[in-house]
C-alpha cells in the first residue's frame, strides 16, 4: 500500500468510528437548564463574596491627613520655585544668587520689560 492509500483508509476508519460514537451517545441535558442554574449560583457566589469583602474590610487609616499633604506639596512647590530662581539668576545669569530674592531686582526686571525708566 502506498502512503496516500494508507492515509485514506485511516481517515475512513476514523470517520466511521466518529459516526458510530455519535449514534450511541446519550442525549445531554438541555444547555439552557444547566446554564440557568450556573448563572444563579454564580450570582449567589458573587453576592456572598461581596458581603465577605465588606465585612472583612478594615477602616483606612491615613498617616498624613489630606490637608497636611496639600500644605506639604505647596511648600515643596514654593521651595522649588525659589531654588530655580536662585540657580537661574545666580549661576546661569552670573549674578549673586541671593539677589534673586530682593524686591529691587524684580522691580528692575519689570522696568526693563515694560520699558519704563
Amino acid at each position: 500500500m502506498s502512503t496516500n492509500q494508507s492515509e485514506k483508509t485511516s481517515r475512513r476508519a476514523l470517520k466511521e468510528e466518529n459516526h458510530a460514537t455519535k449514534k450511541t451517545k446519550a442525549p445531554k441535558e438541555s444547555p439552557k437548564a444547566s446554564s440557568a442554574s450556573d448563572k444563579q449560583s454564580r450570582k449567589q457566589q458573587k453576592l456572598k463574596q461581596k458581603a465577605e469583602r465588606v465585612e472583612n474590610r478594615r477602616p483606612r487609616r491615613r498617616i498624613f491627613p489630606i490637608w497636611l499633604r496639600i500644605i506639604i506639596v505647596l511648600i515643596l512647590a514654593a521651595a522649588a520655585l525659589v531654588a530655580g530662581l536662585m540657580i537661574g539668576y545666580g549661576i546661569i545669569g552670573d549674578g549673586v544668587p541671593t539677589d534673586a530674592l530682593k524686591k529691587e531686582t524684580w522691580q528692575h526686571i519689570i522696568d526693563i520689560v515694560t520699558k519704563a525708566e
